[in-house]
């Protein structure tokens, strides 16, 4: 592995010192908690004692509670470990740290957006303001546990209606107005919202969607909803309605109100976030306040180092968990950038412009948007200043070996590129960056502090330098509460323990390597299995996405005859055919770097390919399609209509009697 993904980022010993990872060694040695000389050592205490090391995380990053409670982790046994017991804290105070106990007066958000001006807040215009929201919520009638949920843009607006949640302990759950009506049903009328936040519409990609024809149907389809609060983000007119108030209004009649901050207990829930739901209906996933503040305390200020003077931006929607990530870079103090639009026009290299304009510290975004970055073949770090640039964060899928070459020859050499992994389920991570690390090409860097993963073979055993399940073999605090509307705990078990006894199975195949490193390779549960050979989707995107042709690339199996056959769909670049002398190239491709096994059955070209409304490749959406099987839920996908183009190819043989044949 060490020559396949050679270094191609190592920090200097100023780089290193300077960081909040190295501070925390330093501090844990000056508490008497341990002495720890590099990472490895620091990552093998952690797990080992793993309630020193959460004891310890909690008094590093500075957790304000009314109590913290006797007990730091009852019982290491999955599921059903409690944490931190007796523990009262608000999850909104925490975030709000700067605006009580420091300089109120700093910026804390600045707003971008295709559809309206900026709009930039201090903490103390922010704090004021989550106080002027919760005291509308109070007088609605909204109190702890109750649902409130969000169809918005990625604004300011989302932040304050959560945190306002927050501080009285009732519930934030969201979702992009890209929706359709149907699929926000599926969320919401399962968790059934008191109160209903949107937007009046919005802009992308210079189109314009007014979205107010909405709120009739959504308020008849989810009748727990009383109340909705439609945000100015077109500046439309307020549909005249007694149900609907203008996010203004909310707030001119309460201000001066303070946030009440009410502690609460280490549990209390405060979001709900979705599976993808693209073969079913979405799963609802209770996170708690105290687990999402100190998971994610740990992995922005010790793995993503960030502090009170960066600023961090990360392109994400509202209904991606990289928002409820993003939101808590509140509690380091940082100035928080948001981008509401399309971050392709006028053309890719409107996100390198904030970065330059804002003096972006921190970049967060999709590999897939870094990989159409290269595909463009754009330069930034020639384009832009970026010298106050320190880290780049990138997830949603696995980030190819060629975007990390891209990224140190076209962005800037100086920079850790951050890679992470992990998901809804946790909303954090599993493995992830260290600013005390070397980055290793096409490789994320570790296992994150605290997190016990490992690789596991069918047989259960883990496994180095062989692909295997993502499995956490100790309990995060992070993991989920549990499913909503799920008494008896069958559902949440049944996904995530029903693989490996009192073991965490996440869905993820993966590779550790023998310097800690990790390689992701698709969701197992699209993994293909080719005359009994298990392969992951991203050691065949690996080869291909590169390609000068390929603009994108799907792989899914089909099963065909007494076997399964690979597919590979592709998008091509503009002036590419798929010919004879293309798939020619492609096989080739993944014949001499990869293995005969690699090779796909059939090679279709199609003008686009189905995602997620979060930017994830619908792979066993089209696993379905070709093996005939009905896909239950297309509301999830924000292309449906690509599916349609895929069902329609002849080479794919999806007629009734090659259906029948394949089963």
């Amino acid at each position: 592995m060490s020559e396949a993904n050679p270094i191609v980022y190592r920090p200097s010993t100023e780089r290193i010192r300077a960081s909040r990872m190295y501070d925390y060694m330093q501090w844990l040695e000056r508490e008497g908690v341990v002495e720890v000389e590099d990472y490895d050592a620091l990552h093998a205490w952690s797990v080992d004692a793993l309630e020193d090391f959460w004891a310890s995380i909690w008094d590093y990053t500075g957790v304000i509670a009314e109590a913290r409670g006797n007990t730091v982790l009852d019982s290491r046994s999955m599921p059903g470990a409690r944490w931190f017991g007796g523990a009262r804290l608000n999850f909104a105070e925490n975030l709000l740290r700067e605006a009580l106990h420091g300089d109120a007066g700093k910026t804390a958000i600045v707003g971008l957006s295709e559809s309206r001006d900026e709009v930039r807040l201090s903490y103390a215009e922010l704090l004021d303001q989550v106080g002027a929201f919760e005291a509308w919520l109070v007088e609605q009638g909204v109190a702890a546990g109750d649902r409130v949920a969000g169809v918005v843009a990625h604004t300011h607006e989302p932040i304050v209606a959560m945190l306002a949640c927050a501080s009285i302990g009732a519930i934030w759950s969201s979702a992009s107005p890209d929706f359709g009506v149907a699929g926000l049903v599926d969320r919401f009328a399962q968790i059934e919202p008191r109160v209903l936040i949107t937007v009046d519409g919005y802009r992308y990609g210079g189109k314009d969607f007014d979205r107010r024809d909405r709120i009739d149907e959504l308020c008849e389809r989810i009748p727990s909803i009383t109340h909705v609060v439609v945000t100015a983000n077109q500046g439309r007119a307020v549909p005249d309605d007694a149900r609907v108030t203008g996010w203004d209004d909310a707030l001119q009649a309460h201000r001066g109100a303070r946030p009440s901050f009410t502690p609460q207990a280490f549990e209390q829930p405060v979001y709900i976030l979705f599976s993808s739901g693209t073969t079913g209906a979405p799963k609802c996933i209770v996170h708690g306040a105290g687990g999402a503040l100190l998971q994610h305390s740990k992995e922005l200020i010790l793995h993503g180092d960030i502090g009170r003077d960066d600023v961090f931006f990360y392109f994400t929607t509202c209904g991606w968990m990289m928002w409820n990530w993003h939101v808590s870079g509140l509690l380091t103090g940082a100035q928080l950038v948001l981008y509401d639009g399309n971050p392709g026009h006028p053309d890719l290299d409107v996100l390198w412009q904030v970065a330059e304009r804002e003096r972006v510290t921190h970049f967060g975004t999709s590999a897939k948007w870094l990989a159409s970055c290269r595909n463009t073949q754009i330069t930034p770090g020639v384009d832009h200043d970026l010298s106050a640039l320190r880290v780049l964060f990138s997830t949603g899928s696995p980030l190819l070996p060629a975007d990390y070459d891209w990224v140190y020859a076209q962005v800037k050499q100086d920079l850790l590129l951050g890679s992470i992994s992990g998901g809804t389920d946790i909303v954090s991570s599993f493995v992830g960056c260290s600013p005390l690390l070397p980055v290793r090409r096409g490789e994320i860097q570790c296992r994150l502090l605290g997190v016990a993963a490992k690789a596991f073979n069918e047989a259960g055993e883990p496994v180095i330098d062989e692909c295997g399940e993502l499995v956490c073999t100790q309990p995060l605090p992070s993991m989920p509460i549990g499913f909503w509307n799920d008494a008896d705990g069958s559902r949440y078990r049944e996904a995530y323990f029903s693989s490996f006894d009192g073991v965490w199975a996440h869905g993820d195949f993966v590779l550790f390597t023998q310097q800690g490193g990790a390689i992701i390779y698709g969701r197992s549960d699209a993994t293909l299995n080719v005359g009994g050979v298990r392969i992951g989707t991203a050691e065949i995107y690996r080869q291909i996405e590169p390609m000068a042709a390929i603009a994108d690339a799907m792989v899914v199996a089909q099963p065909y005859g007494d076997d399964t056959r690979i597919v590979v769909l592709v998008v091509l670049n503009r002036g590419y055919t798929l010919d004879d002398s293309l798939k020619k190239e492609i096989r080739k491709q993944l014949r001499e770097n990869a293995s005969p096994r690699h090779m796909p059955g059939v090679i279709e070209a199609v003008s686009a390919l189905p995602y997620t409304r979060s930017g994830k490749k619908v792979e066993i959406a089209v696993a379905r399609l070709l093996r005939g099987m009905t896909i239950n839920n297309t509301a999830a996908i924000a292309n449906p209509e690509s599916l349609d183009e895929i069902r329609e190819l002849e080479a794919l043989e999806l007629d009734d009697e090659a259906i029948r044949r394949q089963l």
